[in-house]
């Protein structure tokens, strides 16, 4: 079996590797072993490049193209790797290595959201590095005759689409992800830029992204390249800026799909079969994702896709809702022991406070009591996906407890307690009943429908979206200050 074949077995294998890491990742019990399948298909994907480059170094000519096309014409080829590239190859894998086993090993949950964002930004960038590549290589090698072109005319039309949709694609991801780390890491402002036609900007940019596409195929040229590189660049800040902080787990959803379509690019213009599948995988179900995320937040997935959706609703004055009621850890101890039925929505302040273990252990002393003790996740809980879910799994809850908003909804007005750790705008009223509120349709956690609501909070500020919460508000609420770790531990000791 030759070099080439076997790479390309390996990357089969890869690409299976990464199929049944999805599977594994679908379910928390399996979610480990998903893990480690992603893993060692990593490890063949990288090891069948670096035997591929190194296989290949005897100086044979490779293509993207078959080195016979009909008509006798000999397309331009790929030189093979030198040594030099070898080395550097192997010093980039074990850089990329070690920076990734360190950030690993530091890096907080409530930084995983600007940290994944800032993954599809490298992804999104080298898909335009290799669309230029892939225009260079091929247009800085002269071709045979004007006839024998001519005959190549399909062919090279393809490839250069292929080259000019994903730097488009990866242009996009690169800068779009860049905001949405700055946004998530509390850099700039989590709030929505509003440009004049801000709508028609983006429709704008996609009319004229056609046009070069037509223009680049028809005619190859630089100017072409240099103009939608720009022009992509400046889409993918404007559309990520658009959208509003309460949104943002949408939106590194939607970004993981864009970064998997710039992988598939990047595989067809090195015609990989692993960057392929995997970019497909990545991309189809980063999009299956955001669109069940805007199902559950009554979003349009186009307006998602479009940019700055959920910023077209008045913002909504300013209102007098009242005094808020304060109550202490004593307190809320005595509430809870009284209870039968509790309920917990925790939200992106636990995630700070790392409350998680607190909780898992106050949960625990409350059903050994014979309280009936309850999860309610909200699907964009936290700043990413699954964010609350992971949080408690790693705190030993169990995954029978930990309910989603569609299956715990409709319990709220059977419930004697219900404990809001560090949520904000997921269980906002304002969002059911002010049409006028920015977040107005969003369904939210329904606590307010308890007997009673204790809120940790640090303070009376407004959640990520910057909208009041009238919860705070209400009769049968309570405010309970300060860290959400040391107001729980206040609880245990209490209980």
């Amino acid at each position: 079996m030759s070099v080439t074949s076997a790479a390309n077995a390996a990357y089969i294998v890869a690409a299976l590797l990464f199929i049944r890491a999805l599977a594994g990742l679908s379910r928390h019990e399996s979610s480990r072993v998903g893990n480690m399948f992603g893993i060692a298909g990593m490890v063949v994907a990288l090891a069948a490049t670096l035997v591929y480059a190194l296989g290949n170094e005897s100086g044979s000519v490779t293509s993207i193209f078959p080195q016979n096309l009909p008509g006798g014409v000999h397309a331009p080829g790929l030189h093979a790797m030198s040594t030099l590239g070898v080395i550097l190859l192997l010093l980039a894998v074990i850089a990329g290595a070690a920076i990734g086993l360190y950030r690993a090993r530091v890096v907080a949950m409530t930084q995983m959201p600007e940290l994944i964002a800032l993954f599809h930004s490298f992804v999104g960038l080298a898909a335009v590095l290799v669309g230029w590549d892939g225009y260079l290589s091929i247009e800085r090698r002269p071709h045979a005759t004007e006839a024998q072109v001519f005959k190549l005319q399909g062919t090279f039309g393809i490839h250069h689409a292929e080259v000019f949709i994903g730097v488009f694609i990866g242009a996009v991801t690169f800068t779009g992800s860049i905001i949405a780390f700055l946004k998530l890491s509390a850099r700039i402002k989590s709030n929505p830029l509003v440009l004049p036609g801000k709508n028609l900007l983006n429709l704008g940019s996609l009319a004229v992204f056609v046009g070069l596409t037509a223009w680049f195929v028809a005619s190859p040229n630089l100017l072409a390249l240099i103009l939608v590189t720009l022009l992509a660049l400046a889409l993918g800040l404007h559309l990520v800026a658009s959208i509003g902080g309460g949104d943002m787990p949408v939106v590194v959803s939607m970004l993981n799909s864009y970064s998997g379509w710039a992988a598939a690019a990047s595989g067809f213009l090195l015609n990989n079969d692993a960057l392929i599948i995997t970019g497909a995988l990545v991309g189809s179900s980063g999009a299956y994702l955001s669109y069940i995320m805007c199902k559950a937040m009554n979003r349009s997935f186009i307006s998602v896709i479009a940019g700055g959706f959920g910023i077209e609703a008045s913002s909504g004055e300013a209102k007098d809702y009242g005094e808020h009621r304060e109550v202490n850890a004593e307190t809320a101890a005595e509430m809870l022991a009284e209870a039968k039925s509790v309920i917990i929505t925790p939200g992106y302040g636990m995630a700070v406070a790392q409350a998680q273990h607190g909780v898992a252990e106050l949960t625990r002393k409350l059903r050994a009591k014979g309280v009936e003790v309850r999860f309610g996740i909200h699907p964009v809980a936290g700043r990413l996906p699954g964010h609350m879910n992971v949080l408690l799994a790693e705190a030993k809850v169990p995954y029978d407890i930990v309910l989603e908003m569609d299956e715990i909804n409709d319990d709220f007005s059977d419930t004697d307690v219900v404990l809001v750790i560090g949520a904000n705008d997921t269980v906002n009223p304002a969002a059911s009943e002010e049409p006028g509120s920015p977040i107005a349709g969003m369904p939210v956690l329904h606590v307010w429908e308890a007997a009673n609501v204790i809120v940790f909070k640090r303070s009376m500020a407004s959640g990520y979206a910057g909208v009041q919460n009238p919860l705070f508000f209400r009769d049968n609420s309570a405010m309970l200050f300060g860290d959400a770790k040391e107001r729980v531990e206040d609880i245990l000791k209490a209980l």
